[in-house]
Formats: C-alpha cells, structure tokens, sequence
C-alpha cells in the first residue's frame, strides 16, 4: 500500500489551516453543549456547529477554485468532518436516549466504509471521493443537528420525524455505497 506524500508546503495552504480549525472546533462544541443551560448558549453551540459546516464548504471550493488539493488535505478533511459529526451525536445521546440507533448505524456505516475502503486500496483502487448521495446525507444530518443543538426542547414528534428522515437518508446512503464497493470489487477480478 502506497503511503501518502506530505510536502512542507502543504500543511499550511489555506483549505488544510480550515480543516485544522475545523478540528479544533469539535472539543469546544462539545464543551459548549454540555455546559449549555439557556437558549442562547444552545444556539451558540449550533453556531459552533454551523461555523464548522461553512468551514468545510469553504475549504473545498478554495481548494478545487485555487488548485490547492492536496493528499494531506483528502485525508484531514473527512476526519475533521467525521470528529464533528461523531461529536454531535454522541452529545445528543447523552440527552436523547433513543439517538442510540442513530448513531449505531453512523458507526456501522462508517466502519464499513472505512474497512471496504481500505481494502479496496489494498487492491490499488480507491472510491474517486464523495459521491451526491453521501453529500446529501451528511448536509441533512448536519441540518437536523444543528436544529436539534439549537432546540434542545423542539417537539419530541419533529425531532423523531427529522430524526427518521435522517436515519433513512443515512441507510440509502449506506446501501448506495456498498453496491459503489461490490461494483468496483467485481471490475478488479
């Protein structure tokens, strides 16, 4: 397996420096969310939340508008956007119970990924990035989050109706990646 190549002039290009931030912004998420009593600290949490999100959108179209792509950058920017993901639904689970099933199927899609992806560039072949239906799943959990944080106490029947929606957009998802992965594992025979 091929390492990744990290130059020196890499590490600080613009795109790498708002995942970096990005990375930073997940422990003071949790901090603030945790010690959140009013509605304004849940609102700066969601803020902290949303000022993320923006910084991922940022850092990809800078990166591809400025030819600032770089192997460092493909790899810290998913891991700065699963941190913050993984953060929001673990702190939710601290206060929502039933979150448990949510963030049970994160983690299997994610370990699956995560696993099949390895294999597959065992093989010399990897998935040529985020495909539309992955996008659209993270950009509505990142949504119903952010409302969640912002409204600890929206509507028990929205929440679990937003909740849901999510949960089906993530198990699409899911299912549409794993056929990408038996797809590319077929053409390697």
């Amino acid at each position: 397996m091929k390492m990744i190549k990290v130059e020196k002039k890499d590490i600080f290009t613009i795109p790498n420096i708002l995942s970096y931030i990005r990375i930073l912004l997940v422990p003071i998420f949790v901090y603030m969310y945790l010690k959140a009593e009013t509605p304004q600290e849940y609102m700066l949490s969601a803020g902290i939340v949303l000022l993320s999100s923006l910084t991922d959108c940022f850092d990809g179209f800078i990166a591809r508008k400025f030819h600032m792509i770089t192997e460092l950058g493909k790899l810290i920017d998913p891991v700065a956007d699963k941190l913050m993901q993984v953060a929001m639904l673990l702190v939710l689970l601290i206060k929502i119970d039933w979150m448990i099933w949510i963030v049970i199927l994160f983690l299997v899609k994610e370990g699956f990924m995560f696993l099949a992806g390895l294999f597959m560039l065992r093989k010399g072949r990897k998935l040529d990035g985020a495909k539309w239906y992955g996008k659209v799943s993270t950009a509505f959990l990142y949504v119903v989050m952010i409302v969640i944080i912002a409204i600890p106490n929206i509507d028990h029947k929205l929440m679990q109706g937003l909740m849901g929606a999510s949960a089906v957009l993530l198990a699409l998802s899911f299912v549409m990646y794993g056929l990408e992965y038996v797809k590319m594992y077929r053409s390697i025979k």
